[in-house]
């Protein structure tokens, strides 16, 4: 028997319970608002559940066994045994503490939360589709709707993820045994973190991108470190090629054929394209295949055109300042507003939709939204670097302190990278930073917070920093900057 459809009426319709619409809902209730919050999975989204949290458990995990493990200039032997299943148990209880954290926060803020997948039936009502045989469906009729749907992982032509060899992020994360060996198609964020995490494990890794070199999108400098490091964990790269096609093999394994991507993708990366010619295939043999290309916004699920939206041309939601989309009523966070696709950028777009609802002056700043990457050395960035500087007017003043001259570093063993501050020569003000080394993802919050608030150079530089440390290295950037940093050579 099946349930008939049943209407309700809400505030605030929040589609989808990420960190972009759970934060929408938990700050509109606060703001007295009546809220209903669908999500057809599980509350947090992909990051909490499937994304951030996940793979962060196990690259901690997988640091902890390879550190000691490799600690034998400290005075330390040892030979961990690691047993993945247990690794995915414990990995398991923190994804679970923290979706039963946010379902607790969104029922005492009063967010009425509802199981299913909901899409837009007019101009101020949605249905809703229960999961189950016999669970019906309901409307929900509404004033205002937040779509915080989120994104998928981007499949490439011949590489479907219902095919058992054949990962994307998610079924990679929750493998519970360690494949000999894995192709990674995709030498990004994504790609380049879980290559890390498998090599630590004991994985032959193999990395195949498209373009001239990993982590597209950082500068060279940044990048660096990570592949020279991945390298020395057994990775092998290929760079200017594109996965094709593969097959079974029958011992087990597939064969993953790959083509060179062409002169636009691998113009002026020959230097990097160590073990592979541009011109040429290449066969490679793996147990599984991790396909990590990116991630595509899903908006076609809410039904758009019911309401007059109109997804661009990549299937984002357009909007402005105050995360409105060209409906009035309707706002977009999250991964599936647009670039950059973070979880803490999808946050605080939450945040400012609840409020400018609840007639509160909000609006969107993107000038300081940090950027990491959780690879061995981490990379975390804001702001704007040199170059863009120079093409945005700025006479830009740059300063740079290496970890290896850094105490506390050399005293964890973790000595690559740098801290580079970058400000504008005339006012002096902090315009930007770049991070790559050990604990660059919390570091960067102090070059954040001095963009945000307008801080200058020689205010990090009179700021005393607690020795020894490694937030230390952002001061003396900043004194290198100015010429008279005391425990580097200055520019």
């Amino acid at each position: 028997m099946v349930v008939g459809d049943i209407a309700t009426g809400t505030d605030v319709l929040v589609i989808g319970g990420g960190p972009a619409g759970y934060v929408a809902a938990i700050r509109a209730g606060q703001l007295d608002l009546d809220v209903t919050l669908v999500e057809d999975d599980a509350v947090g989204g992909t990051c909490l559940n499937h994304g951030c949290i996940p793979s962060k458990a196990l690259i901690s995990a997988t640091d902890v066994a390879h550190d000691a493990a490799n600690a034998e200039e400290m005075g330390i032997h040892a030979d961990p045994a690691v047993d993945l299943g247990g690794m995915q148990e414990w990995k398991g209880g923190v994804v679970d503490q923290l979706t039963g954290g946010v379902e607790k926060l969104c029922k005492a803020n009063q967010v009425n939360l509802v199981e299913g997948r909901a899409e837009f039936a007019g101009e101020h009502e949605a249905r809703v589709v229960h999961g189950g045989e016999g669970q019906g469906s309901e409307t929900i009729e509404f004033e205002h709707a937040v779509v915080a749907t989120g994104s998928r992982p981007i499949e490439i032509p011949g590489f479907a993820y219902d095919e058992e060899p054949i990962l994307d992020s998610r079924q990679a994360l929750a493998l519970d045994t360690v494949p000999d060996s894995l192709v990674v198609v995709g030498a990004g964020y994504i790609g380049m973190e879980l290559a890390g995490v498998f090599a630590k494990l004991g994985t032959d890794v193999t990395v195949i991108e498209m373009l001239d070199g990993a982590l597209p999108g950082y500068e060279d400098d940044l990048a660096r470190p990570v592949k020279k490091r991945a390298e020395e964990l057994g990775v092998e790269f290929h760079f200017g090629q594109t996965a094709s096609e593969w097959h079974h093999t029958g011992d087990g394994t597939v064969t993953v054929a790959t083509e060179p991507a062409g002169e636009a993708a691998a113009d002026g990366g020959s230097a990097e394209m160590e073990g592979a010619d541009a011109d040429e295939g290449l066969s490679l043999r793996a147990e599984k295949v991790l396909v990590a290309v990116g991630r595509a916004p899903v908006s076609e699920t809410v039904n758009p055109e019911a309401i007059g939206l109109e997804p661009d041309d990549r299937g984002f939601l357009q909007t402005d300042e105050e995360a409105r989309t060209d409906v009035e009523h309707v706002f977009a966070v999250g991964d599936v507003a647009g670039e950059p696709m973070l979880a803490h950028k999808g946050s605080k777009e939450g945040q400012v939709a609840a409020e400018v609802i609840a007639g509160e002056p909000a609006a969107l700043d993107y000038q300081a939204i940090p950027a990491a990457v959780f690879t061995d050395p981490e990379i975390g960035t804001v702001g704007l670097t040199a170059e863009e500087a120079e093409e945005e007017g700025f006479e830009p003043m740059v300063g740079e302190f290496p970890f290896r001259a850094s105490g506390r570093a050399l005293t964890t063993g973790e000595s690559d990278g740098f801290v580079r501050l970058v400000a504008d020569e005339e006012s002096g003000f902090v315009l930007g930073g770049q991070v790559v080394g050990p604990e660059a993802s919390e570091l960067i919050a102090e070059i954040g917070l001095a963009v945000e608030l307008g801080a200058t150079i020689e205010d990090i530089a009179a700021t005393v920093h607690t020795h020894p440390t490694l937030s230390e290295a952002v001061m003396e950037a900043a004194e290198n900057a100015l010429g008279h940093a005391i425990h580097t050579l200055n520019r």
